[in-house]
This record gives C-alpha cells, sequence and structure tokens, in this order.
C-alpha cells in the first residue's frame, strides 16, 4: 500500500472491526478528475462461519463514509468502493503473505529489484517483514514494504473452473479434444467472487457552502 493507503488503513480498520469483519487493505488511486479509495474486507482470521456478502458492504460502506466525511484525509472528490477479496485476493503486508505460503502470486514492486518491477511465482517463506519467493531462476527476496501491489494465483484447473490444455492449447480432458478453428482464439474469462458496493463520489464543499 502507498504511504496514504496506510493513512487512511489505520484511520478505518477500527471502523471496520467495530462491524464484526476485518480490514485486508486498502488500494488508493489518485487521479486529477476524481481519486478512487477501495476497501477490500473479509470476515476476521479464523471464523469460516460465512462470507463477507452484499451487506457487509453497504454497511462498511456507510459507517466509513461517514468517517471520511468528518476526517478529511483526501482532497479533492473521490469515488468509494467496498470490496470483499475474491478468489484471486489481494495481499497487503507481510503478515498476510505469511498466512498463504505455498501459493502463487502476482506482484508489482514499488521499486525495481534486479531489473524489475514485477514478478509471479511461489511464495516460498516469509521471514519478518521479508518474503521469499521461488521463480524460475531461483529465490527473490523482497521487502514486504516494497511490495506496491499482489495478489494470488489461484490454480483454477485444480479448482476446477478452468479447462486442462494440452501443449497445442487445445482442452485436455477426455472427451474435449475438438480442434479449434484456425485463426479464431477466444480469450478466457477468469473468474472471481468478488463482491462490490461503490458510494457515489464525494465532494468536497467549497468555502462558499
Amino acid at each position: 500500500m502507498t504511504d496514504k493507503a496506510d493513512e487512511i488503513a489505520a484511520l478505518l480498520s477500527p471502523t471496520v472491526e467495530s462491524l464484526g469483519l476485518q480490514l485486508l487493505g486498502i488500494e488508493y488511486l489518485p487521479a486529477a478528475g476524481g481519486s478512487v479509495v477501495r476497501l477490500y474486507i473479509d470476515m476476521p482470521a479464523g471464523d469460516d462461519s460465512r462470507h463477507v456478502g452484499i451487506e457487509d458492504c453497504e454497511a462498511v460502506s456507510r459507517e466509513v463514509s461517514a468517517q471520511l466525511d468528518v476526517a478529511d484525509p483526501i482532497s479533492g472528490n473521490y469515488t468509494l468502493e467496498v470490496s470483499s477479496p475474491g478468489i484471486d485476493r489481494p495481499i497487503f503486508g507481510a503478515a498476510q503473505f505469511a498466512r498463504v505460503v505455498g501459493e502463487s502470486a502476482k506482484v508489482v514492486l514499488k521499486l525495481p529489484q534486479e531489473g524489475r518491477r514485477r514478478l509471479q511465482g511461489k511464495i516460498a517463506r516469509v521471514e519478518g517483514s521479508t518474503v521469499v519467493f521461488a521463480l524460475d531462476a531461483g529465490e527473490f527476496v523482497v521487502d514486504a514494504a516494497n511490495i506496491d501491489k499482489a495478489r494470488l494465483m489461484p490454480d483454477w484447473i485444480a479448482l476446477g473452473m478452468a479447462p486442462a490444455v494440452d501443449e497445442s492449447g487445445r482442452d485436455a480432458r477426455p472427451g474435449k479434444q475438438k480442434k479449434k478453428p484456425a485463426g479464431k482464439k477466444s480469450a478466457a474469462k477468469t473468474p472471481t467472487s468478488e463482491t462490490t458496493i461503490n458510494s457515489r463520489a464525494a465532494r468536497k464543499p467549497s468555502d462558499a457552502e
């Protein structure tokens, strides 16, 4: 997360927790026409009794909207979005990486390391504030503070949400080896299970109001 996202997360986390939920992290996307503040919420760690629903997103949106109006941490217009994490969930901080060791992730770095800003690979282990990734070229060690964005890369095939393919790109399941017409390739859609609430854009009052 950026410094501004960290600031907003620290402000809103107690409010989200008061609703019986966990604030996983925040994405703050500034723009000239209006910024986007995107919150990711989930059930508290260890609570598998239910999943985040639309009513949870609506409740969080109401409460944090009021809090942001009072605290006023964002200059200019902005749109607030509240989402459940989905299967390809975002990862914020070393502690969250530690909970998904062994999974694969796609990562964007704040500052380049070894000539690269993007990487994807298995999360091998977490050592304090550093995350160790297993890449084809070997281990790659990153300080969690240098990670700008990170998302899990689910095994869609293992989840039964995408077909296995052979070397020619054809469906490898029995009875599914139908040859595709030449020159016609369809892009596979990535399934998700996110629930998102978008609030209306907040407007800062002018001095004349």
